[in-house]
């Protein structure tokens, strides 16, 4: 198994600012495409909005992290209840490839379906992060959503999410360089 896609790995910096992750999931393909695309599902590990399934479509993700697990855990300092972001699609290959902006100055984001057997490879590359602090952030968050996004698909309940990001965000701290 890719060390990258171990339900617990850690994501890597694959080039300077460009930010990898990986995880195996229970399939089909359809299914997880489902969870990348539709609000309803997406809301459930990551944000809620309508996405038009068209390149150069708007939308806009809204982040309520506190309501991704029950308990949420201690939300850090400087997070509100509440996170807009405005994108848009620059990619789409249904069910195999989605790419979109990340907000204004923080690159963009695809994610990769590889279906293997029963699983699917699933590959989050976000790239062009602006500096080290966004990458520790962004980091920590693409872990604790796809962990989030692991337990919804495997029927397990995740473990609170600000608890999990907060870990994770000192362990990126320990291993991104400087």
């Amino acid at each position: 198994m890719n060390d990258l896609a171990k339900p617990d790995a850690y994501g890597a910096l694959s080039e300077p600012a460009t930010l990898t992750i990986q995880r195996f999931l229970p399939g089909p393909i359809e299914r997880v495409w489902g969870y990348l695309t539709e609000s309803d599902l997406r809301r459930q590990w990551l944000a809620a909005g309508e996405m038009e399934m068209k390149v150069g479509a708007p939308f806009e993700l809204i982040w309520r992290n506190s309501e991704l697990t029950n308990p949420p855990g201690r939300r850090p300092e400087g997070f509100g209840d509440e996170h807009r972001m405005e994108s848009e699609i620059t990619e789409l290959d249904p069910p195999r490839r989605l790419a979109f902006t990340w907000g204004k100055g923080s690159g963009d984001v695809s994610f990769e379906l590889e279906p293997r057997g029963e699983r699917v490879l699933l590959t989050v590359i976000h790239r062009r992060l602006p500096d080290r602090g966004m990458t520790l952030g962004v980091s920590a968050g693409w872990h604790a959503h796809l962990d989030v996004l692991v337990a919804r698909l495997t029927g397990r309940e995740p473990e609170p999410f600000w608890n999990g990001w907060s870990r994770l965000k000192t362990e990126y701290d320990r291993r991104i360089p400087n």
